[in-house]
């Protein structure tokens, strides 16, 4: 392998490895979204029920991921990136084996917990992004994670769909065998991104995660965007667990329908962070982009609720282009004020907010959808779980420009 000639190229080269991870790591999970809700319907009897026990997994994966995520962290301050991406990969391949062979709902929960121990793979590659930029370019780097994710999902949940429609456990099967590659290829291929020099003692306290929370909350300089990162990682969460569900009790999609809306989402993600971020940042700054990102996403989730044919349901993905530059915008400003060498605690204390939303909303949106699923499938109130995500996207507007107005944050 050639080496570089100056920092800013061998940065972008170590870069370019874990993008190719984080894209066949999302490629694999975007494989099972199709099928997953399907899959609970094979043990249970009735849509309500179907609604609610994938609320249960979710929450179990969440609920793992929210214990393990700042441990996760804060070890890949202390040894280093590379060792936790590569437990992340080969355990998220146990659990999709684990998942395939499922005889029944109890074998589900074993391959979530699993799933939600080992899922480390944002947090750690967001912090290895942050080892290798530079102060200015974090944002434009943590887009480029956003990018690779989205494309992931641009070929995993349409792949995922048309095996689906042949087997629902094929997904399962394939989705273990790119995450068994993605281990193959970040052993032999992903360099290490924290020297010895810049690496930080492990200590208990740094992973309690209701600690690492707390400190987040404490400080009075990112809390009000540590509340809006919330309100909208909440809001995503509701819409994740439900979405499939949803368009299969309205519309009734099939594994196929889902598979292509989710084609839709990545690329529209892949286009606005991979092609368009840099140029958005540089045309209204991370603030009124972030402004503009929360606005979009607001306005969609109302309209997502509203939709009387599928048809529309692809039109407002394609349509809702600012919202997936809002995410990366935040992360870049809450980013910039944490010291380099804790920004592996930050990651995993972000992603700890995920995976705390993930136990959180699906009991919360598959209990309102299980609530509304005898309703015909015209009535609108089959969409009150968007309506909520709607509403807690224009809650976090409302802290957004609070926030920014009194800390006086740059664009």
């Amino acid at each position: 392998m050639p080496r570089s000639t100056t920092p800013e190229k061998s940065g972008t080269g170590k870069l370019n490895f874990v993008l190719v991870c984080i894209f066949i790591d999302m490629l694999g999970i975007g494989l099972i979204v199709p099928v997953m809700p399907l899959m609970v319907g094979q043990f249970v009897a009735g849509r309500e029920q179907q609604a609610l026990w994938f609320g249960a997994l979710a929450t179990i994966f969440g609920l793992m991921q929210f214990l393990f995520m700042p441990a996760l962290g804060a070890l890949s301050d202390r040894v280093g990136r590379r060792p936790v991406l590569l437990y992340s990969m080969g355990g998220m391949c146990l659990n999709f084996l684990i998942t395939a062979w499922a005889p029944s709902l109890a074998w589900l929960f074993v391959g979530r917990v699993i799933g939600g121990m080992s899922s480390a793979s944002m947090s750690v590659a967001a912090a290895y992004a942050s080892d290798i930029s530079t102060h200015e370019n974090r944002s434009k780097s943590f887009g480029k994670i956003g990018a690779a994710f989205g494309l992931g999902f641009i070929c995993g949940p349409m792949l995922g769909g048309l095996l689906g429609d042949a087997g629902l456990h094929l997904p399962f099967y394939v989705a273990a065998a790119l995450s068994a590659a993605n281990l193959l290829y970040g052993y032999f291929f992903v360099p290490e991104s924290l020297p010895p020099g810049r690496r930080e003692p492990f200590r208990l306290a740094r992973i309690n995660p209701l600690a690492a929370l707390g400190r987040l909350v404490r400080r009075k300089d990112i809390r009000g965007l540590v509340i809006v990162f919330t309100l909208v990682t909440f809001a995503q969460m509701m819409l994740q667990s439900t979405w499939v569900l949803y368009t299969t009790f309205r519309f009734d999609w099939t594994p196929r329908d889902n598979g292509i809306a989710m084609f839709c989402v990545g690329l529209a993600s892949a286009v606005v962070q991979a092609g368009l971020l840099a140029w958005l940042i540089r045309r209204f700054g991370e603030v009124r982009l972030a402004l503009l990102g929360l606005s979009s996403g607001a306005i969609t989730y109302l309209l997502y609720g509203l939709a009387t044919s599928g048809w529309m349901m692809y039109v407002f993905i394609l349509c809702n282009l600012l919202a997936f530059a809002a995410g990366p915008a935040l992360q870049g400003l809450v980013s910039k004020s944490t010291p380099a060498e804790q920004q592996g605690e930050l990651m995993g204390s972000l992603q700890s907010i995920s995976s705390l939303g993930v136990i959180v909303t699906p009991l919360v949106g598959t209990g309102i959808l299980g609530a509304v699923s005898h309703l015909p499938s015209s009535d609108w109130r089959i969409g009150s779980s968007f309506f909520l995500c709607a509403a807690m996207q224009i809650v976090a507007i409302m802290v957004a420009r609070r926030t920014f107005r009194d800390h006086r944050i740059p664009a």
